[in-house]
């Protein structure tokens, strides 16, 4: 996850035109890492030997050596984050705050005591909200800081609304894998609110408006960008769609997930290719 937040800055600066800026891809690396092994450790089971995901199994197996990796993730954000432009910093602390509250039980009714993502519909807004700000507008503010890129309110908002319609998708297959889970556990997810024959075409929808304002970025139209970007939201799509019948957890991780890296490399392959052509 921590390489696709990466892979995810690079589309970005590629697409406004500037150069990569290496604070902003250390930085989204060590977040990203921290934050999702922090996730994990607070919601560690009574019995992690006895879980049914091999990922929880696996990461608890080797508990010393995750703590230290989170907590070396976590106190790398210290430098990094005050090397970073004073608009990316008051960002990074909103996007922390909500990472951080996300799974910590900070309300309380009755004896139950629930955080951010029991909330009905809104654990999905939640983390798209988070990928899409800091994997978008981070490195739009910190390029235009540095005088790389000039992109127009426009363009940012259409940046931003794609991106967080790819990663809409993308959520939901994760929301039905967990849907029994989630129902167990009171999550009002999209899966759990609308079925799992709904959530698949909502997905697609998402999908298809994704792939429309594609075409209206920066007036490109049927660009190099276009055709890489589109193909691997079609790709994107037909993986979603297989998702109901592979039920692997690594399926999930590897494949779908991984699409998120896959553009960043099918963004190189299709421009190099276009400009031999």
């Amino acid at each position: 996850m921590a390489l696709c937040a990466v892979a995810q800055a690079l589309v970005t600066f590629h697409l406004i035109d500037a150069q990569p800026i290496h604070t902003v891809t250390a930085l989204l690396f060590t977040s990203t890492l921290g934050i999702y092994n922090f996730s994990i450790l607070l919601s560690k089971p009574k019995h992690p030997e006895k879980s049914p995901y091999r990922r929880v199994r696996w990461f608890f197996a080797h508990y010393r050596l995750m703590v230290t990796f989170t907590m070396i993730s976590l106190l790398s954000l210290v430098p990094l984050f005050f090397l970073l432009s004073m608009e990316s910093r008051i960002l990074l602390v909103f996007l922390a705050v909500l990472s951080f509250c996300y799974s910590l039980p900070l309300f309380t009714v009755g004896e139950q005591k629930f955080g951010l993502r029991n909330i009905p519909g809104l654990k999905p807004f939640l983390i798209t909200l988070v990928w899409t700000l800091s994997s978008v507008l981070l490195p739009i503010l910190e390029a235009q800081e540095a005088h790389i890129a000039d992109v127009s309110t426009r363009d940012i908002t259409i940046l931003i609304a794609k991106r967080f319609l790819l990663i809409g998708a993308l959520t939901v297959p994760f929301d039905i894998r967990d849907l029994f889970q989630d129902r167990q556990f009171g999550l009002k997810t999209i899966a759990v609110a609308w079925g799992e024959k709904n959530a698949y075409l909502f997905c697609q929808l998402l999908l298809a408006g994704y792939i429309v304002l594609l075409f209206m970025l920066r007036n490109n139209g049927f660009s190099p960008d276009f055709f890489a970007l589109a193909l691997t939201a079609v790709l994107m799509g037909w993986l979603i769609f297989r998702s109901k019948w592979e039920k692997n957890e690594y399926y999930y991780f590897f494949y779908l997930d991984g699409v998120l890296i896959l553009q960043y490399v099918m963004l190189i392959a299709f421009n190099f290719l276009f400009a031999k052509l």
